[in-house]
């Protein structure tokens, strides 16, 4: 069986940058995937079609089909009350937000005044090339309910 739209997929993968440091990994089969619901960065998306079980390969992702370019419009500095007064702010954490169009966002800080917080709304590999070392683990055919919520349901199956 190729890998087509609408198959349920298992891979084991190491994700490096250009420097070889290991970025992400799943080497015990965790990561399943339903193949052409966008559940993944285009570029490893497209690299996967038509390969089989047991095949083996080596992906180079450029930022514009991974997590794209750096915007450095998405780097602002926000009034400090808009965080918690009581919390303990410090740059590199991370926290969740609402988007201008009510969309949730991640950012991370940058720096802190007594008045604002310089937060950056860009993903953390924007801009980064990705290298995939990649081994198809197995192929299935999605089932009706995963391709109605357009996801991957767990043995247990799935509830929303």
């Amino acid at each position: 069986m190729k890998i087509t739209d609408n198959h349920v997929v298992t891979l084991n993968y190491i994700l490096t940058d250009n420097d070889g440091e290991v970025i992400d990994q799943a080497q015990d089969s965790s990561f399943v995937y339903l193949h052409g619901a966008q559940n993944i960065i285009p570029g490893l998306e497209k690299e996967l079609a038509d390969k089989t079980i047991g095949d083996k390969f080596t992906v180079k992702v450029p930022p514009e089909e991974g997590y794209g370019h750096r915007d450095d419009s998405r780097v602002e500095s926000v009034p400090r009350d808009m965080f918690p007064q009581d919390q303990q702010i410090d740059p590199g954490m991370v926290f969740h937000a609402e988007g201008p169009n009510g969309e949730s966002i991640t950012v991370t800080v940058l720096e802190i005044t007594d008045e604002s917080v310089k937060i950056d709304s860009n993903h953390a590999l924007a801009g980064v090339e990705l290298n995939f070392d990649v081994e198809i683990m197995a192929i299935r055919d999605a089932e009706a309910v995963e391709l109605e919520h357009g996801h991957v349901h767990g043995p247990d199956g799935h509830h929303h």
